[in-house]
């Protein structure tokens, strides 16, 4: 599988139609024919149709999404792009680190790398979806990088990685997707209130903090079937009526 054809390229909520088109040409010259735009200024303004340039097929095929869920349900890899420290540390990559992995995994199937809106960058929420934080190292008296070049950054190290680095052995098991991801977290959300381990109306940081250990692990789809198998075996044990209880001693002998 061609990794620049799995790639998808994701601006969520992008405020400046000149930074889309802008973005198409940063993906076109490096091979990356993949856009994805959520909830996005008009990508068709005329100012996006100038900056894009010889990329206009690029900005013509964006795909157009309301909500992230729609952008990344079918990709098994995500990484996110962020300037900003954080409470909970994610594990952080530098743009050829992550670009290395990314190209790795995008010879699986779909992946995709996320950058966020110009003034605020990507939410904590959005950040519990990905498996890698990218960070581009800049100087510190101006580290503020326009999202244009940042794009640009980051399609170049993938596109050096895909065309240069020869494929590492495939697993045999396929990848699972962000959407049996969510599916997964939601269930053991579920599982965990149940058995009074977390407290929904206070649940503090743990779901985050579980989030970026089973995005380390990047389970594949027979391992998940083995964690969703556990946590449906918890439940029917724990819906079973007890010995001694009173629908147990109201049983017919």
């Amino acid at each position: 599988m061609n990794p620049l054809q799995s790639v998808r390229a994701v601006l969520i909520r992008p405020s400046h139609p000149g930074n889309i088109g802008g973005t198409a040409r940063a993906l076109k010259n490096m091979g990356i024919g993949r856009l994805y735009l959520v909830a996005p200024a008009d990508h068709r303004d005329s100012e996006a149709i100038a900056r894009a340039a010889d990329a206009a097929d690029v900005l013509e095929r964006a795909t157009v999404c309301a909500t992230l869920d729609e952008a990344i349900g079918d990709c098994h890899f995500v990484v996110g792009t962020t300037a900003r420290n954080r409470r909970i540390e994610w594990p952080m990559v530098d743009p050829r680190e992550g670009a290395a992995t990314l190209v790795e995994q995008a010879r699986r199937g779909p992946a995709a790398v996320l950058f966020g809106q110009e003034r605020s960058g990507l939410t904590n929420e959005v950040l519990d979806r990905c498996h890698r934080v990218m960070y581009i190292p800049s100087s510190s008296d101006y580290p503020a990088l326009n999202l244009v070049c940042a794009v640009q950054i980051v399609a170049y190290e993938i596109y050096r990685f895909a065309v240069e680095r020869k494929p590492a052995a495939t697993p045999t098991d396929p990848p699972v997707t962000d959407a049996e991801m969510s599916r997964f977290y939601r269930h053991l959300e579920e599982v965990l209130t149940e058995i009074d381990f977390l407290d929904p109306k206070n649940p503090r940081l743990l779901q985050r903090r579980l989030h970026r250990l089973f995005n380390r692990a990047q389970p594949d789809q027979n391992e998940m079937n083995i964690l969703r198998g556990v946590l449906k075996q918890f439940q029917v044990t724990l819906r079973k009526p007890r010995r001694g209880s009173d629908e147990e001693s109201e049983k017919p002998r």
